[in-house]
């Protein structure tokens, strides 16, 4: 009881610092032995954790073979050398060329990890350097236009834009 006369939950509740410690074990990803229904009702059973999405065929026509993404790996690295061939604007190759490659490296030896996730508090090494304003809408090599992104930041933002995947 406290000094108002009223009981305190924290106090009447013995299971309090054990809770505390199976929540804490639970947001590290180890699983826990507590499961919480409702407000600070507790079940004493294994937490569970949510299962992975189910892997699909790879989409290329006559293979088998079971995949998270669209393709497998090897229809994957068919399917990009398909896009840059036929789909892709041949300019860019004549923009992309050795110059582009020094820029790029010098660039990422600055900037070593994604900004979009630096701005996230997150720090995942860079893979692409991405031109915020594109070359074929007027944009330069300039590191004022230039970004360093992960992965899936860089495919997040040509996603949105419609670059690539919304064209067909």
């Amino acid at each position: 009881m406290n000094a108002g006369g009223m009981s305190n939950i924290v106090d009447d509740f013995p299971y309090w610092a054990w809770y505390a410690d199976s929540v804490k074990k639970c947001q590290e990803g180890l699983r826990g032995s507590i499961q919480i229904l409702r407000g600070l009702s507790l079940c004493r059973e294994e937490v569970k954790c949510m299962p992975r999405k189910p892997k699909r065929p790879c989409s290329f026509p006559g293979c088998p073979k079971l995949t998270e993404g669209r393709f497998c790996e090897e229809h994957g690295k068919q399917e990009n050398r398909r896009y840059e061939k036929y789909d892709r604007d041949p300019a860019v190759r004549r923009r992309y060329g050795r110059a582009w490659k020094r820029i790029r490296d010098r660039y990422a030896a600055k900037h070593p990890f994604c900004e979009e996730c630096y701005k996230k508090g997150l720090l995942h090494p860079m893979e692409e350097v991405h031109h915020r304003l594109p070359l074929a809408e007027g944009g330069t090599h300039d590191e004022g236009n230039l970004v360093s992104l992960c992965q899936s930041c860089h495919a997040r933002i040509h996603a949105e834009r419609g670059d690539r995947w919304n064209k067909h």
